[in-house]
């Protein structure tokens, strides 16, 4: 009877809906499952900012690009794990976005999603400043650029407005096409979290010297905040740019995918087989 119960529980979350399985849920638990798909977007978005912008901010002049852009990478694939079971790991409003438009998110969620993501993107920020000033030189992210992204200027290799964009947008394409191809039903499975995370340490190869890298507004808005003027002022960029790429990986996926689809959330959790024997 337990087995079955599983049984039921997970072939229903793995999409198999139709006449075969059923689950209903009351509005109380149905609340809850929103709340923890919210919570750990805000936590996966924390850990990618406070990792990535950490390791640039703290360790920068030690570790180089190079270092940075594995320590975005490492973030990334190591939340796909961690809670890609749970929310499927978007932790970017420019992922949710392509996913939605590829009809692998169910669009009543994305709301709560963005905004958790921007607020965990806010909260790393703010820690990662205490942190950061905990020296006896303190630090002034107006001054020392707080891992801000930026073009001009601003741009760690002085890259203009127009290259900025054109980069960001290609670059976002990479990330939103690689976790739609990586989440496919035909992927291996178990395997999501690898391509993403080295997908996005590529994307940090090539962008940091560019724009410091965002291809995700909610990694752009919390330093951006913390900073303010230029920051604040170039902030529309990597909004805009990211969202841009989204759409296009979306479109072009859609030429390629496979059918049936299966969302993120799914495609990230252990198989019904796998979830039945643990509960055993």
């Amino acid at each position: 009877m337990y087995q079955s119960t599983i049984a039921v529980v997970a072939a229903a979350n793995y999409g198999l809906t139709g006449t075969k399985f059923c689950r209903k849920y009351d509005s109380g638990s149905e609340r809850g499952t929103h709340m923890k798909r919210y919570l750990a977007e805000l936590i996966g978005m924390f850990v990618l900012v406070f990792g990535g912008c950490g390791a640039a901010v703290l360790a920068g002049d030690k570790i180089g690009f190079a270092g940075v852009a594995f320590a975005f990478g490492f973030s990334l694939l190591a939340m796909v794990y961690a809670i890609g079971p749970v929310s499927g790991c978007h932790i970017n409003p420019a992922v949710t976005l392509g996913l939605l438009l590829s009809g692998k998110f169910e669009a009543k969620y994305a709301p709560g999603y963005i905004l958790a993501q921007i607020a965990g993107g806010i909260i790393a920020a703010g820690v990662l400043l205490i942190v950061a000033g905990g020296t006896s030189a303190g630090y002034d992210p107006s001054v020392a650029g707080f891992a801000a992204n930026g073009y001009g200027a601003h741009s760690p290799g002085g890259y203009n407005l127009i290259a900025a964009f054109v980069a960001e947008v290609v670059l976002t394409f990479f990330l939103v096409f690689t976790v739609l191809g990586s989440t496919d039903i035909k992927a291996p499975v178990g395997f999501a979290g690898i391509p993403i995370g080295i997908v996005l340490v590529l994307i940090h190869l090539v962008g940091i010297p560019v724009t410091n890298t965002s291809v995700n507004p909610a990694r752009s808005i919390g330093p951006a905040l913390f900073v303010g003027g230029w920051a604040l002022g170039q902030l529309w960029l990597f909004i805009v740019a990211p969202l841009i790429g989204a759409a296009i990986a979306s479109a072009i996926y859609a030429m390629v995918r496979s059918e049936p689809m299966i969302t993120a959330r799914v495609a990230e959790a252990a198989l019904p087989s796998e979830q039945i024997e643990r509960a055993r």
